[in-house]
């Protein structure tokens, strides 16, 4: 029998990602963010998230993918407390897509020979069949708690 995980999926310019459900709190709304100066370029900077001062991480720029423009549809994923070492951080997307169960048979390991740059923050890709028709969308599926280990620490 094989194994099962949920995971969120979002959009991020014209490619889809994922990371594990169990380290996703919420998504909420886009909200004003107020700047910290002198802040690496992926932190976007801070809001206030019902009463809590939330750091708010532009994904985008710090796993290299091209930035988009602000959109109605753009959410902030904020992470579970334990998972950024007690931090609060919520992470920008284009659009949260769904939450979904993936079959460890739908996981294809990225090839070795990729840069470990890569390989280090990707699980695997995951493969979905469109509803309609037999092409394959493919998923990206982050290793959000190594980033968040990398940055944090």
């Amino acid at each position: 029998m094989s194994k099962l995980t949920d995971v969120v999926e979002f959009r991020i310019a014209n490619g889809y990602y994922a990371i594990d459900v169990q380290i996703a709190r919420e998504i909420v709304e886009m909200m004003e963010i107020t700047p910290i100066p002198r802040s690496p370029d992926y932190i976007t900077g801070v809001t206030n998230l019902r009463g809590e001062v939330t750091n708010i991480i532009n994904i985008s720029k710090l796993i290299g993918l091209p930035e988009s423009v602000a959109s109605e549809t753009q959410r902030i994923i904020v992470i579970m407390p334990d998972a950024s070492q007690g931090s609060n951080v919520g992470i920008i997307v284009d659009d949260v897509r769904s939450v979904m169960q993936v079959n460890e048979e739908d996981v294809e390991a990225l090839s070795e020979s990729l840069s470990s740059d890569v390989t280090d923050y990707v699980k695997g890709i995951i493969k979905v069949k469109e509803d309609a028709s037999d092409t394959m969308r493919l998923i990206i599926w982050v290793d959000m708690q190594k980033v968040l280990d990398q940055i944090i620490s």
